[in-house]
């Protein structure tokens, strides 16, 4: 059976995406760029620091730094989290789940590690985290598995004894690139390319069920 679980933060646990294009539109009018939702989605995937280096090469600014507006842009979202701290459907379940089932556990996220702490305190889940990652934790964020391969080794697992939890298909390439086995709960009828298949897909956490994890163990062998 599986040892460990990780999970995804923004669109699994929380629905933190809305936040980020909130704040992203409004700190990056303050230097003269218009973020539609078009545009946030094609930054969706990026770090914060990623994501104001990709506006920053198409638009350069003057007066504040790259830093500080990453920094707003953090802060803004910060507020909105403490603002409407309110866990997507079946987390705090899921979590007991894999909790009972013995299972050491791990949040891998894009976001900062502030955001990171912040989010699991809000919602009253960070005792259920042997290790919370963020993108402060490594070089390059997801799709590089750095981050997938780093939980393995804090949690003391190999990676294919891990079980990821994930929303995106970044997220998913990262996870399988780590050799992880992936369930996906997609959010807003997002589709997964074929580079990108989760082993698994379900409408949310609350459907994750000990029969998923023994299925998935069992057919670990055979998956692609």
């Amino acid at each position: 059976m599986f040892r460990a679980a990780v999970f995804d933060m923004d669109g699994l646990l929380i629905d933190s995406e809305p936040f980020w294009q909130r704040a992203e539109r409004a700190v990056f009018a303050s230097v003269g760029i218009d973020v539609t939702e078009e545009m946030s989605r094609i930054t969706a995937p990026m770090t914060p620091r990623q994501v104001t280096e990709y506006w920053y090469s198409r638009h350069p600014w003057t007066g504040p730094t790259l830093e500080e507006l990453e920094a707003a842009v953090v802060r803004r979202v910060g507020e909105q989290i403490r603002e409407h701290r309110q866990s997507l459907p079946g987390v705090h379940e899921c979590l007991a789940l894999c909790r009972e089932m013995g299972w050491r556990m791990a949040l891998a996220s894009n976001s900062p590690e502030v955001l990171c702490q912040l989010v699991v305190a809000e919602l009253g889940i960070a005792n259920h985290f042997d290790h919370v990652l963020s993108a402060d934790h490594v070089a390059r964020g997801k799709p590089d598995p750095a981050i997938y391969l780093l939980a393995a080794r804090k949690l003391g697992v190999a990676p294919a004894d891990c079980l990821v939890f994930e929303d995106s298909p970044g997220g998913v390439r990262a996870a399988r690139a780590a050799g992880m086995c992936v369930v996906a709960i997609p959010r807003d009828e997002r589709r997964f390319p074929d580079e990108a298949l989760p082993h698994a897909e379900l409408r949310g956490l609350h459907e994750f069920a000990r029969e998923h994890a023994q299925a998935l163990w069992s057919a670990r062998a055979s998956l692609p």
